[in-house]
């Protein structure tokens, strides 16, 4: 025997080092790449940038666009106002960020897609990264959606001037739950919506402040009662402003 060992190999008693997880690929298609990484780029998202624990590309639809001036939508069938982004120039974006066996799941960001959850966004940090299609106009047409398996996304019921804020939402939704990336990963699991409830009140110092003191449980060391304290005002905090999700009695 020569002493060295085989990747993977350990010694009785040593625990097993995993293999390092690929970094989590982030490609957005966009008409305006500039855009990007935005807010990604500071902060704790950024610096995970700068380390590789994700990486992020943004791609210009109008690099697709067809004559001479990059046309990249045109006038709805039917009639109608605005303008509708092209299926071909489209398809030909996604297959050019995308090879048919790319495994990540394409998402279409879209007033009329199912509500993002933090359940969605957890299986999306699970997998190998997200390809994001920001629509601009009043959308894309609609072949583009069915022939390239576009998952269509919301972020909340109101309208954005294109797809962009809400890819830059669900990036840093995703990015801060990449192992390594924030600094306390055990209070994640403690936020709103985490556990099926909205998160209970924080303080800090000073104690006293204009005549508002900070509740005497959390001054009481006895990590039983807090913890069951932070319990009923999340559940009481659930139920005036998000009572949709509790369990509904039959």
């Amino acid at each position: 025997m020569t002493g060295e060992r085989q990747a993977g190999e350990h010694r009785a008693g040593e625990t097993p080092v995993r293999p390092a997880r690929a970094p989590w690929r982030a490609s957005v298609l966009t008409l305006y790449p500039e855009m990007f990484p935005g807010p990604m780029g500071a902060s704790l998202a950024g610096d995970a940038l700068s380390r590789g624990l994700w990486s992020l590309e943004a791609r210009n639809i109008r690099d697709h666009g067809l004559g001479r001036h990059k046309a990249v939508d045109d006038t709805p069938f039917g009639g109608g106002p605005g303008m509708v982004l092209r299926a071909d120039v489209l398809a030909a974006a996604i297959d050019a960020a995308a090879p048919a066996d790319d495994p990540r799941p394409r998402l279409l960001m879209s007033p009329r897609g199912r509500p993002l959850t933090q359940k969605r966004v957890h299986a999306l940090v699970e997998g190998p990264g997200v390809i994001m299609v920001c629509g601009r106009f009043e959308g894309v047409d609609e072949r583009v959606i069915a022939g390239r398996g576009l998952e269509e996304v919301s972020i909340g019921d109101y309208i954005l001037s294109g797809g962009e804020m809400a890819a830059l939402t669900i990036l840093d939704a995703c990015v801060r739950l990449i192992p390594g990336v924030m600094g306390a990963f055990t209070s994640a699991g403690e936020e709103s919506f985490e556990n099926g409830l909205l998160e209970y009140p924080h303080y800090t110092r000073p104690r006293i402040w204009e005549e508002h003191e900070v509740p005497e449980v959390l001054m009481s060391g006895d990590h039983g009662r807090i913890e069951r304290w932070r319990r009923q005002q999340a559940l009481a905090i659930t139920r005036a402003r998000r009572p949709d999700l509790l369990p509904q009695d039959d």
